[in-house]
């Protein structure tokens, strides 16, 4: 939820091959666009997650947390991002918050017909004996354009009480186009008994809600997860809930915690979830220090291949640990469901055990080609805390990955700020967009994007028209 990372970066915008890519105004074979997304009124954005709308794939939105021009409005999460050009121009565009909340942990996706449904969290008085106010919710809302939303939709919110924190709340569509239960809204996330608190008794565990007219209303919240974890915000919690649906509405929900990475899935569009599931083991646990960071994660991310390929109905996970000593990124695969897994691979492609960190992994598995495409914060070729950020992309069913480096000139992290915790992919039809937040300078912080196009099913990018 909240978690310490600061970076200091120089603003020279770089492309490492086989990538070309641009500032804001490209040279006129550049075949990717990097540019500045969030405007000065977002200040100091983090945790920036992005989606493609499948029915016009120049629109793309992206959200984030953000404090805004006031102090009153420090840490809300009332800002989007959109663009109508495919990631040439956005515009920065305010999220009313009338309760004034402390807001994060923001999502977006889209539905098959083209309508945007966000998530984030809102609370406040967490960690305080006697809070002055006090909540803990979670709550959506939908656009079809990304400038106007609808006022919020609570999933769950406790009123007068930060008692339990709900946290960390992700959500996915069904688009699956003969699935029975397209249209379908999933939101999976966790909740904490206290927050923080070191008492045995207090727990963690998953929950899960789905909204079955468009994000409107939300059915009552059911425990999914039957392995407790702590309340420390630890490896030892659950965490790390994102739902996926496969080919026929099949609902998975993958997340790590004390026993490592573990799994449930539906079979009647979410109504009830079957036993959980162990996939594998996650040597150090999700949450791991990286050097000049105050806190970093290796959180797992789940999804599946939508398309009429060979590998249609295919299930990834990817992650991050640290079996080789230092923390890499990793996916697997299942054919059957969830049943059995093949073996981890190693995502990034810099010698194994050489103490260069991998670090927030994000995956988006394209419903079109079904190529799978991770990105990550990486220093594999980097010295010290130096940073930049990679897409590895896979056309053969995650056997094997390209890297693609897309980054701004690598930035060194100093170890006090707040960085967050992800940053945001999305795929369809060979468009991969990205967006990743970044300092401008020694204070300031702001978030860029970059939309490549891939010739669908390949490692080829399409030339910039």
């Amino acid at each position: 939820m909240i978690r310490a990372a600061p970076c200091l970066v120089a603003a020279v915008l770089m492309l490492v091959p086989p990538i070309c890519v641009r500032s804001d105004e490209p040279a006129a074979d550049s075949a990717v666009r990097v540019v500045r997304v969030s405007e000065p009124e977002a200040r100091d954005p983090v945790e920036v997650s992005i989606a493609i709308n499948p029915t016009n794939p120049d629109h793309v939105i992206a959200v984030s947390l953000a404090q805004g021009p006031k102090k009153a409005l420090a840490r809300t999460s009332n800002y989007a991002y959109v663009s109508t050009n495919g990631g040439r121009s956005w515009k920065t565009v305010a999220h009313h918050n009338p309760q004034q909340r402390v807001q994060g942990d923001d999502a977006v996706t889209f539905t098959a017909d083209g309508l945007a449904v966000r998530s984030y969290i809102a609370f406040d008085g967490i960690r305080t004996a006697k809070p002055k106010r006090a909540f803990a919710g979670i709550f959506t809302s939908t656009s079809r354009d990304g400038l106007t939303w609808t006022n919020p939709v609570a999933v769950v919110d406790h009123f007068n009480t930060a008692e339990p924190m709900e946290d960390k709340p992700w959500l996915r569509a069904d688009t699956a186009k003969n699935s029975p239960y397209r249209g379908n809204l999933y939101i999976a996330w966790t909740k904490f008994d206290v927050y923080g608190s070191k008492q045995p008794e207090h727990k963690t565990h998953i929950f899960f809600s789905r909204s079955t007219d468009a994000g409107k209303s939300w059915h009552v919240p059911m425990r999914i997860s039957e392995t407790a974890g702590n309340c420390l915000d630890d490896s030892n919690t659950v965490e790390g809930a994102v739902p996926a649906v496969g080919p026929q509405g099949e609902v998975y929900v993958a997340w790590a915690g004390p026993r490592g990475l573990c799994m449930v899935k539906s079979t009647d569009g979410g109504r009830t979830f079957g036993k959980e599931q162990f996939i594998a083991a996650m040597p150090g646990g999700w949450n791991f220090p990286v050097k000049g960071l105050g806190r970093a994660n290796g959180l797992p991310v789940t999804g599946v291949d939508l398309s009429d390929g060979p590998r249609r109905g295919t299930l990834y996970l990817c992650w991050a640990d640290r079996r080789h000593g230092d923390p890499d990124v990793f996916a697997a695969s299942s054919r059957d469901g969830g049943a059995t897994w093949t073996d981890p691979v190693r995502v990034n492609d810099d010698q194994p055990g050489n103490k260069k960190e991998q670090f927030f992994p994000w995956m988006a598995v394209d419903p079109a080609d079904g190529s799978v495409n991770i990105l990550y914060y990486d220093r594999g070729d980097l010295d010290g805390t130096h940073t930049r950020v990679t897409l590895a992309r896979s056309i053969d069913g995650g056997r094997t990955f390209q890297t693609h480096k897309i980054n701004q000139e690598p930035f060194a992290c100093n170890g006090s700020g707040f960085f967050g915790d992800y940053l945001g992919i999305d795929a369809f039809g060979g468009r991969v967009a990205m967006a990743w937040m970044h300092y401008v300078d020694a204070k300031r912080l702001a978030i860029s994007a970059a939309v490549v196009d891939f010739h669908p099913g390949s490692q080829k990018v399409v030339a910039a028209k």
